[in-house]
């Protein structure tokens, strides 16, 4: 059993180990031997002893048996006695007043005094004011103006928490200035201030769990928010499955547009932008999960590197990616179309418009739709081609002639190079006497870029002709005049009139 002493500090009796007594008494002697030979000395040696039983009582109460650490802990706060030094000035009793002449005072939170953030704790440090009047402050401009939550919130903010020994000899002033005589640190000095004190205390417990609890809640909000983010990202990009992580109900199909990029960007970069646009993605839903997790388990962590690496690796990334975007798509700077006309050798009073080669025909497996601009692109993995639908309009023709407009669109770094690229559109139709056949497909050749690439078919006729469509041909047909047409495939008659395609029946063929 470790041996105890009995000493009497400031009126005061305490116990204590016989080690920390060692060095308490050495510190002491020290003190001694700086201040007893100097004016006033004895009272400075006296406002010390004083100083370290206030500081005892605060660690372990009269009751309690002061140790080793206590010991360390109270000359930390305290200072050396090497640390004191004689000021010139003298304060009304004509002693002399000894202060550590150490660097300025700086603001920081005070962990030591602190009921929701130490804000007021460090200011009554700063001040060498009691903290309990600065409490009050902030509730009295929080009734009155409701200021006092946004200027507490900003400094606790924009304070840092004075958590090491530094900070709080920063904090304090040097050696805290606790050789002063009669001057206590963040201690309420009467019953009015010891009152508040405690009510402070027990309504920032309550604030604190009401806090935490809403904290919980955003944190486990950010976690899922986070995960499902990623999982959907993951689900759609990774293992291209749409389910219910796709947005197929909208008739768009996100799950295949990492392998549309290889007929829009060059093959060469097509793996980096994949694993830009991955990072870039990922990086912030990780973060959300990290954020989220902190603040469910309030842990600390020296992870300052951790989030600037972080946040430097998604800079990189996202600029790196726009870099190479930005470079590819000067390849859609200019839009150019081309335009071929071929006529009927004589305009037929019926005209059948059938269907050549449709999409079915090539075993397409993925499809991308656009269904606001009703474009339609079909990804042939085997083939490594690309089949966009076309569009059909029908139109009168005042010459009373029967003629196929055939229109491409295309993109290009230059006019001349958007016209080049529209050119190469690969497109196919023939005339048969009064049967019209069409594609309701065309491509890219093979090795060439998709460059918003469009191809449109017109065909004028004049008033009177009948004209009748397969299903396939009716699915590509615009019609402005009825807007039931695609979705009745029973209306397979139409009759041009003067104000447009005009309904007449239906009859099987």
């Amino acid at each position: 059993m470790d041996k105890t002493i009995n000493i009497n500090l400031g009126g005061t009796l305490f116990q204590i180990d016989e080690e920390a007594y060692k060095i308490l008494r050495d510190y002491l002697q020290a003190i001694d031997r700086k201040f007893k030979n100097t004016p006033g000395g004895s009272e400075t040696i006296e406002d010390i002893e004083s100083r370290i039983a206030e500081i005892f009582q605060s660690q372990k109460g009269t009751a309690g048996i002061i140790s080793l650490e206590n010991v360390v802990d109270m000359i930390r706060i305290i200072g050396k006695p090497e640390d004191f030094d004689q000021a010139d000035a003298e304060d009304g009793s004509g002693r002399a007043v000894y202060t550590q002449p150490g660097p300025r005072k700086k603001m920081f939170r005070n962990p030591e005094n602190q009921i929701i953030g130490g804000v007021c704790g460090g200011i009554g440090a700063y001040t060498n004011t009691n903290p309990v009047w600065i409490r009050i402050l902030f509730v009295l401009i929080t009734c009155f103006f409701f200021a006092g939550v946004f200027i507490y919130v900003a400094l606790w903010i924009a304070l840092p928490s004075a958590e090491s020994d530094s900070r709080k000899k920063e904090m304090y002033g040097g050696m805290n200035n606790l050789a002063r005589p009669g001057y206590t640190v963040n201690t309420p000095s009467n019953k009015i201030g010891n009152a508040f004190d405690v009510i402070f205390r027990a309504l920032g417990k309550v604030f604190f769990i009401i806090i935490r609890i809403i904290l919980i809640a955003f944190g486990t909000m950010l976690v899922l928010c986070g995960f499902l983010a990623l999982l959907s990202f993951v689900m759609i990009f990774v293992f291209k499955y749409p389910g219910s992580f796709s947005t197929d109900a909208f008739g768009f199909n996100m799950a295949y547009l990492p392998d549309f990029l290889n007929y829009i960007i060059s093959p060469a970069v097509v793996p980096w932008v994949k694993a830009l646009i991955a990072m870039a993605v990922v990086i912030p839903f990780m973060v959300l999960i990290y954020g989220g997790i902190r603040l469910i388990f309030w842990f600390r962590a020296r992870d300052g590197f951790v989030w600037l690496a972080g946040f430097v690796l998604w800079v990189m990334s996202a600029a790196a990616l726009s870099i190479i975007l930005i470079n590819e798509g000067v390849g859609f700077a200019e839009n150019e179309q081309t335009v071929s006309q071929e006529y009927f050798r004589t305009a037929p009073d019926t005209l059948y418009i059938m269907t050549g080669r449709t999409i079915a025909d090539m075993n397409t497996d993925k499809e991308i739709e656009i269904p606001d601009e009703d474009y339609n692109i079909f990804i042939s993995e085997e083939k490594k081609e690309i089949y966009i639908r076309t569009s059909l309009d029908i139109n009168s023709d005042e010459r009373k002639s029967a003629s196929v407009t055939i229109r491409k669109h295309s993109a290009g770094r230059s006019k001349f190079s958007a016209i080049e690229n529209a050119e190469r559109l690969q497109y196919n139709f023939r005339i048969a006497g009064d049967t019209l056949y069409l594609d309701e497909f065309f491509t890219i050749p093979s090795g060439s870029k998709w460059s918003f690439d469009y191809v449109g078919v017109t065909v004028s006729v004049p008033e009177n002709t009948v004209i009748h469509m397969d299903r396939t041909a009716e699915s590509l047909f615009h019609s402005t005049d009825d807007d039931d047409f695609v979705s009745d495939p029973q209306k397979s008659f139409w009759l041009m009139t003067e104000e447009g395609l005009d309904y007449i029946g239906h009859q099987n063929r």
